[in-house]
């Protein structure tokens, strides 16, 4: 639970209203979490980089606007961080890659301009995956579960779930390719929305699958991603495939509640995560329940070849998104992206089509679904809390890894919204989370119904023992 004194572990939304009625400091909020970074993180490892400097003299100049009434929103002199795929001008961006850590690029991605254009103070950049996919490079040491260090900490977000977490930023960017807000925000402890696909830019975003990747935020309620999504949402005229549709004020819907809402679950697709996990799943929709949603059975298309056609479809995207570099300095890459673009390069036309015309059919299917729901209930991801040792058995049991991407994928593949939710704790004191999924560019009925369960709930208030 968070404390008065615990100013690090304070929801954004909180930080943010003392900032603006001018008590706190973002100066002296920045201080704070950079001390709390330089003692911790040499632990952690959730920083590619941190941007000292720049950050302190973003919050004085936050702090001088706020002084004489000019405030540019909900995240002006707000301490936060991004994950290290979003280009930042003249400063590194490595993606998780040792073949990227010189690149510098010359602009600045579109929402780490629009982060900076609303005020946020960017304290730096978060480590990943190589790449943003499975495995972090072997030369790169991955960053450690905060609240169990043999605990996994979720991909390819890793460093954006822990920073979180630890109380080293009040909000960060993540992107979800099969599960990557996802599972580091169970992971964690955290609150994540994948948006729909299109609802943020990718421009200026590394790749890892064009028509898989979604950016978004990762923070700690409903509420704080709530006032992020709002900043980096929206159409831009340098990412052709971003939304056209307006922006709506997310925060101002928060407080509607599920009262008379249609909230779908599917038992038997629920069932077939492990137990502990299929099970918080099951207390949480009793939570929605007693709220007011009207839980209705449904039954999900069928996702078995779905799931697996997301691999060759993944790898084929990555493989495209790559091509500058792969096969030419594939001695440079680590073996899990490059046996994903390896996988990629052995498809066919043929092959490649006949997916495309599944994912079709599915989310076509899935739209049919959201006629008769408004939510949908389903667990973060395959199994609760793995531990280190067992995502190490991935490589020698693909089933393994196909049970965990089940819940997740799918929605990547669809391009659906999802909000996950902290919903419980392992018997090892890990957290666990839940998803809801809404129809296309429903977000704001996802942060409302997130923020109603948080308002009953407080697993979200827990924090991990540092």
């Amino acid at each position: 639970m968070t404390s008065e004194s615990d100013l690090h572990y304070f929801e954004l939304a909180d930080l943010a209203r003392r900032i603006r009625a001018k008590e706190l400091s973002p100066v002296d909020a920045t201080r704070a979490q950079l001390a709390r970074i330089q003692a911790l993180d040499g632990q952690l490892r959730s920083y590619a980089l941190v941007l000292e400097e720049q950050a302190l003299a973003q919050a004085r100049r936050a702090e001088a606007e706020i002084a004489r009434g000019d405030v540019r929103g909900p995240l002006h002199g707000v301490p936060i961080a991004v994950k290290d795929l979003c280009w930042t001008k003249g400063i590194p961006t490595a993606a998780g890659m040792t073949i990227h850590r010189d690149f510098r690029p010359e602009k600045d991605a579109t929402v780490v301009r629009k982060l900076t254009e609303a005020g946020a103070v960017i304290l730096g950049k978060l480590q990943l995956t190589e790449g943003a996919y499975a495995d972090h490079h072997p030369d790169i040491p991955p960053p450690v579960n905060p609240w169990n260090p043999d605990t996994w900490v979720g991909s390819s977000s890793s460093g954006s779930g822990v920073a979180t977490a630890a109380g080293l930023c009040y909000g960060s960017l993540g992107s979800d390719t099969g599960g990557s807000i996802r599972f580091p925000s169970a992971a964690n402890g955290l609150t994540g929305l994948k948006p729909t696909w299109g609802r943020v830019s990718r421009r200026g975003v590394f790749e890892l699958a064009a028509t898989l990747d979604h950016i978004g935020p990762m923070a700690r309620s409903a509420a704080d991603c709530a006032a992020m999504l709002g900043v980096i949402a929206g159409a831009d005229p340098d990412d052709p495939t971003a939304s056209l549709e307006p922006v709506p004020d997310y925060v101002a819907g928060l407080d509607r509640g599920l009262r008379g809402l249609r909230i779908g679950v599917d038992l038997a697709f629920n069932a077939g995560t492990d137990a502990l996990l299929a099970k918080a799943t099951e207390d949480a929709l009793g939570v929605v329940a007693g709220l007011g949603g009207e839980v209705r059975h449904v039954v999900l298309p069928d996702v078995r070849q779905l799931v697996e056609d997301w691999f060759p479809l993944c790898g084929v995207e990555t493989a495209v998104a790559h091509a500058a570099t792969y096969p030419a300095r594939k001695d440079e890459y680590g073996p899990g992206l490059a046996g994903l673009i390896e996988l990629g390069r052995t498809q066919s036309g043929m092959d490649y089509q006949k997916i495309v015309l599944r994912r079709h059919d599915f989310a076509g299917r899935l739209r049919a679904l959201f006629q008769e729901i408004d939510l949908l209930v389903v667990p973060s991801q395959g199994f609760a809390s793995p531990t280190v040792a067992k995502m190490a058995t991935l490589g020698e049991t693909p089933a393994l890894i196909s049970d965990l991407l089940r819940p997740t994928c799918i929605f990547d593949m669809s391009g659906s919204p999802t909000i996950t939710l902290p919903c419980g704790f392992t018997e090892r004191g890990t957290p666990i989370g839940f998803q809801f999924v809404s129809r296309h560019m429903d977000e704001g009925l996802l942060l409302r119904a997130g923020h109603a369960f948080q308002q009953a709930t407080d697993w979200h208030r827990r924090h991990p023992p540092l």
